[in-house]
């Protein structure tokens, strides 16, 4: 099992900045894949990364958002910047270890126009 809890989320006005970090537990394992999914009107890929820092990222946050992680802490980070109203929804954790998805509980991203 893995346990994935997220913190950095908030309220923030249009065109300012939040980091997200996502800690993770567990038999995680050294090759995984850890990433940001938002969760709007569907849930859709913000930005994911594997384990040798390989990263992708959704067309809408390309050039603004940032992924990362340390993987001597097993923690990802998801710096968000020039952020816009149409970014607010709520931000899910994820990790793939092993073929088996996991999810955290999720955090609130709310940008104000």
């Amino acid at each position: 099992q893995v346990q994935l809890v997220e913190s950095g989320g908030g309220l923030v006005q249009a065109g300012g900045s939040l980091r997200l970090s996502c800690a993770a537990s567990g038999s995680i394992f050294s090759n995984n894949i850890m990433g940001w999914y938002r969760q709007a009107k569907q849930r859709e890929l913000v930005a994911d990364i594997s384990s040798g820092g390989s990263t992708n990222y959704g067309d809408s946050v390309k050039g603004r958002f940032t992924i990362s992680r340390d993987n001597a802490k097993n923690t990802v980070y998801l710096q968000m910047n020039s952020l816009k109203p149409e970014d607010t929804g709520i931000y899910y954790c994820a990790a793939i270890v092993r073929a088996r998805w996991y999810w955290g509980q999720g955090t609130q991203v709310t940008v104000s126009s």
